[in-house]
């Protein structure tokens, strides 16, 4: 399987949404044994989602999967995501890179139709389970989320510890005037 594929019709609800790395697999493309997918991104493809995931580079991302076939003409997928990827430490400013590994496994089942006269209730098991859109799961865009999902939101780099700048301000700073205002008694 390649790491391109076209893009999906325009004006469809997939081409309204940021899918720069999609890679879509049919039901119909994965047999009863199941499917082993390995994917690498392309250097376009890492930049892009460098982008949207608000990252300073992104060197390496890989997805490996097992796709089967569950019950309820649904897909069950299992797998890692890995990346290198590079970030702005929070306290240095320094660009740092790290190695991210998240792991998923997640089922996919087709959207069920209520039947006429029947009240639709969501159970837990259903908000558990991801909805499988016209029989296709797109692995791009799944490595994709996980990537975002496993990301440092506050990278440091080894050992950075943020000291607070020391002022020449006199006892209370700034605003020990104000603070003081507002103690006063008014008449």
């Amino acid at each position: 399987m390649t790491a391109s594929s076209p893009k999906p019709p325009h004006g469809s609800p997939e081409s309204r949404l940021p899918h720069p790395w999609s890679v879509p697999l049919r039901i119909e493309d994965v047999p009863q044994t199941g499917r082993h997918v390995e994917l690498v991104a392309d250097e376009r493809t890492r930049e892009a989602v460098a982008l949207i995931a608000g990252l300073a580079g992104l060197p390496r991302l890989a997805a490996t999967f097992d796709v089967v076939r569950s019950s309820h003409d649904g897909l069950r997928v299992t797998g890692q995501v890995s990346a290198t990827v590079r970030q702005v430490c929070v306290v240095t400013l320094e660009l740092i890179e790290s190695e991210l590994a998240e792991t998923l496994d997640l089922e996919f089942k087709p959207p069920r139709a209520p039947v006429q006269g029947e009240e639709i209730s969501v159970s837990h098991d259903d908000e558990e389970d991801e909805i499988l859109a016209d029989g296709v799961v797109d692995l791009g865009a799944l490595a994709t989320e996980f990537l975002i999902l496993g990301i440092d939101p506050y990278p440091r780099k080894a050992g950075a510890v943020f000291d607070p700048p020391r002022t020449n301000e006199p006892a209370g700073g700034a605003f020990a005037a104000l603070a003081a205002l507002q103690k006063k008694p008014q008449n």
